[in-house]
């Protein structure tokens, strides 16, 4: 079984611990196992004392989506070691989640790790302030826009110290960003209705065999009772049961892949050699590296992560390229 994972973003300030918690405490009452993955740009967390009955590592002094990214996968690869149920990674006010979601997104992972959803907090108190040019900051303005149009939950956080109008207005401005279908929920001190938090809103698709899923991800075997949600923001999509490509044609399909597909890894095989290869696609370049003798050999696969993957035009893509070929 793969371990269900929520991902937790959210500006300084937003509320994420106080979400944390009740996440922890909504899972306990479920009898799951959870894990922890707490983050903080210094070297010091000051809220760890509130979850030091539970399995947590802390990552200090850097940021898991770019300074320490190496210590989030040895991380991860400690809960492969000894698995959890549920594992949830809070990351920095800093953070972009996407950073994160590469992180699991890998041939070692992809498989193990079940992303869930994508839970990002807004201050409804401070949004409107952060999104004015005379008193924030482009970059500011530029990370609250990356933690909410990658998230499949959108809290808006201390919702009782806002008008009605003011969080209509929030939430008016919000929605433009963000694909249709995607929950935004006004909260107050981070209470939201356990089966709401803990919804299934992302999964990753196998391209190939997505015949054997319905929307929801259930087995067609299955009787489906949970409701079919959106999946149109930060996901990922794998292709496995590959073919040899000719180099230079896998590398011309990478770079015909459609805008909304931003990143690319994997493990390939090529006609012109019997070595294996990991490869690296970002800003539309390729990166090949030989996978040495010695090393843990993977099954051939092709992970892409985007936004709002049109999957049906690269399966298409896929099939008319190399399929009708070999």
């Amino acid at each position: 079984m793969s371990i269900s994972v929520y991902i937790l973003s959210g500006f300084l300030g937003s509320g994420k611990t106080t979400v944390l918690k009740r996440i922890v405490e909504e899972s306990k009452n479920r009898g799951n196992k959870l894990g922890i993955i707490l983050n903080e740009l210094g070297d010091t967390n000051v809220e760890n004392h509130l979850f030091e009955n539970e399995q947590m590592v802390e990552l200090l002094n850097g940021c898991i989506c770019c300074s320490i990214q190496d210590d989030l996968k040895a991380t991860l690869q400690q809960f492969v070691e000894n698995p959890v149920d549920v594992l949830v990674i809070e990351g920095t006010g800093v953070a972009n989640p996407t950073e994160i979601v590469e992180a699991l997104a890998t041939p070692a992972y992809i498989d193990t790790f079940s992303i869930q959803s994508i839970i990002s907090l807004v201050d409804a108190s401070h949004y409107l302030e952060y999104q004015s040019i005379f008193s924030s900051s482009k970059e500011i303005r530029t990370l609250l826009k990356d933690q909410i149009t990658s998230a499949s939950l959108i809290l808006l956080n201390k919702a009782d110290l806002v008008s009605d109008r003011k969080l209509d207005k929030i939430t008016a401005q919000i929605r433009k960003q963000v694909p249709q279908g995607i929950s935004i929920l006004p909260t107050s001190y981070g209470q939201i209705d356990g089966d709401e938090l803990l919804m299934q809103r992302l999964r990753t698709v196998d391209l190939l065999n997505e015949e054997k899923q319905s929307t929801c991800g259930c087995s067609t075997d299955d009787t489906c009772t949970h409701n079919h949600v959106n999946h149109g923001t930060i996901n990922a999509v794998k292709l496995v049961d590959l073919p040899k490509f000719e180099r230079k044609t896998f590398e011309k399909w990478l770079r015909s892949l459609p805008e909304d597909v931003f990143r690319g890894k994997g493990i390939v095989q090529f006609k012109e050699d019997s070595n294996t290869y990991s490869f690296q696609f970002a800003s539309r370049k390729l990166f090949l590296e030989e996978v040495t003798a010695g090393s843990k050999m993977q099954n051939p696969i092709i992970i892409l992560i985007g936004h709002a993957i049109d999957q049906e035009a690269v399966k298409k893509s896929y099939e008319t390229t190399f399929l009708q070929k070999v």
